[in-house]
């Protein structure tokens, strides 16, 4: 399983560090085992318990018992606030799409008991796939065959194209979110968000603030939104061609446009004709062009495309705003996780980004 928040932001020069001390006791197998008895859940005696993954926001834990393989997901040791509540969320967006044609981890039991573990977790059932985060090159047949590669783009795309189109409804979230007046919302909720960390300028992003407030879209249709989808929130299937595992990593997820969570890949895409060397933690040599992607999911969703840039505006200054979140809790201390130190200038990048962005896209009037 994967967790790396915003880790399009991925430095690949950042040294590996030792996670055992960061990690001791997070999920202690007695602790866990004896709420796993009082689930009923497979096996008995104290689970087994192997660090599996870390990134800015969670902790993922293998978790053996009765034959089953199984991930446990929990916030880190300082958990922030909200967080816990974040865990509830997770897990009943998961559990909704047990049955459907999204591939996500299924969803086996949560606990919000925080004196079991400290805080509220879940677990999940192990998805045996590999994530782009966990190698440093593409597994075969990816990294030679350039034409197989190009399939791991649309396996991508195919999957917020399936999660935008279920019926939310039906699958019990009304309430996961308040998809009425969506848009109208988003500049001050994430201004809100902001406020509660600002310690510095982010140029571009009140230019930003003020286009998104005007824009008003013309083909929003609610659906369950992803809120952080990319390479690294996602795992395929072994060998080729291209088929997706799961998608992981729900911590964002909400009722809102799924067109955001398109712009959110989109939004660091590099086409054929840019670079391609420096761009993100994948190689996308051979990857298609951002038109590819965005023809592919508008014919795979039903749904309109041609207001992109308007969601990309909003996926860059929204993008700043969680980023700046991270770099944030480093300034003030609050946070152990080394990698968040690296999430100030690249937070300042998207704010610009936004900005300019804004200042060339035409606008559509409330």
């Amino acid at each position: 399983m994967n967790d790396q928040t915003n880790d399009q932001t991925n430095d690949q020069t950042v040294d590996a560090v030792d996670d055992s001390a960061r990690t001791s006791g997070l999920a202690d197998p007695t602790m866990l085992g004896a709420w796993m008895d009082s689930q009923g859940l497979a096996g008995e005696a104290d689970p087994e318990v192997r660090y599996i993954s870390g990134g800015a926001s969670n902790e993922i834990f293998e978790v053996v018992r009765g034959g089953r393989r199984m991930a446990l997901r929990r916030p880190p040791r300082n958990v922030p606030k909200g967080r816990n509540e974040t865990m509830l969320r997770e897990f009943r967006i998961l559990h909704a799409l047990n049955g459907t044609d999204v591939p996500h981890p299924e969803a086996v039991a949560l606990c919000a008991d925080e004196s079991v573990l400290g805080c509220a977790f879940y677990l999940m059932d192990f998805v045996d796939g590999w994530t782009p985060m966990a190698l440093p090159r593409w597994p075969d047949p990816f990294e030679d065959d350039l034409g197989a590669r190009a399939g791991l783009a649309y396996a991508l795309i195919d999957g917020i194209a399936r999660l935008g189109n279920v019926d939310w409804q039906a699958r019990g979230l009304e309430g996961l979110g308040k998809p009425d007046g969506f848009h109208e919302r988003q500049v001050d909720r994430w201004m809100s968000q902001l406020a509660g960390y600002r310690f510095r300028e982010l140029p571009g992003l009140d230019e930003a603030a003020e286009f998104l407030r005007s824009y008003t879209p013309g083909s929003y249709r609610p659906g369950i939104m992803h809120g952080d989808y990319q390479f690294a929130n996602v795992m395929f299937r072994h060998g080729g061609p291209a088929r997706l595992a799961a998608i992981v990593d729900f911590e964002m997820g909400t009722i809102g446009d799924p067109l955001l969570d398109l712009a959110w890949v989109l939004m660091s895409w590099p086409n054929a004709d840019e670079d391609r060397s420096v761009t993100s933690y994948v190689d996308y040599g051979g990857m298609p062009d951002r038109e590819d992607l965005l023809q592919h999911y508008a014919a795979t969703s039903g749904r309109a495309v041609d207001e992109i840039d308007y969601y990309l505006v909003l996926a860059n200054f929204k993008m700043a705003i969680v980023l700046e979140g991270g770099y944030a809790r480093v300034a003030k201390g609050e946070s152990d996780n080394p990698k968040m130190a690296y999430f100030g200038d690249v937070a300042i990048g998207y704010a610009r980004k936004s900005g300019e962005l804004a200042r060339r896209t035409p606008l559509r009037k409330r």
